[in-house]
């Protein structure tokens, strides 16, 4: 197997690097954190799609690596974001929470809000921002979470789309990642 895959994604060019999830399945491991130059153009491309989606007042993402991206499509969108993260914190009052099983995590995790974010949400309608959808698990914990709130999931924008997992046809993304048999 070959240890790299090289991505082409808004004129640039990134190799990511081959990990092995499964006993038979590998992915390339895309991570944005930290690559402030794709980040941005990401941000552009994206929010290009998403021009045609009309009244969206808050993006939500899930902690940690679309939270640049997430950040970055606000600032173009002029609206602000809420971070979901993926432990209950000792700040949080009254946390709303759902379960997840990642493809990239070997345990189980939960995905949470807690009642400050939840009110902020409380009536908007909201666009889930992530970097990468495999499974689609992590999206559908989210928007479990997210019915808690009082908001209302009127897009979901991801940078790549796992490819053999989620279908996708509710998602805009910038272009497929293969996965790969070992």
């Amino acid at each position: 197997m070959n240890e790299h895959y090289e991505l082409k994604i808004c004129g640039l060019q990134r190799n990511l690097k081959k990990v092995r999830v499964k006993p038979d399945l590998a992915i390339a491991s895309f991570v944005m954190l930290g690559d402030t130059y794709l980040i941005e153009k990401c941000a552009d491309a994206l929010f290009d799609k998403m021009k045609g989606i009309k009244g969206i007042d808050m993006l939500v993402c899930p902690e940690a690596k679309g939270i640049p991206l997430t950040h970055a499509l606000a600032v173009r969108l002029g609206i602000d974001y809420v971070v979901a993260r993926k432990s209950i914190k000792g700040y949080m009052e009254n946390p709303i929470t759902s379960e997840v099983k990642s493809i990239t995590t070997n345990e189980k995790q939960i995905i949470v809000i807690d009642e400050t974010d939840a009110a902020k949400l409380d009536g908007k309608r909201v666009c889930v921002v992530d970097d990468v959808v495999s499974t689609g698990g992590s999206l559908r914990s989210l928007e479990d979470v997210l019915a808690k709130t009082g908001c209302t999931v009127i897009s979901k924008a991801a940078v790549l789309l796992e490819e053999g997992g989620y279908d996708g046809e509710d998602l805009i993304y910038l272009q497929k990642l293969p996965v790969f048999s070992v």
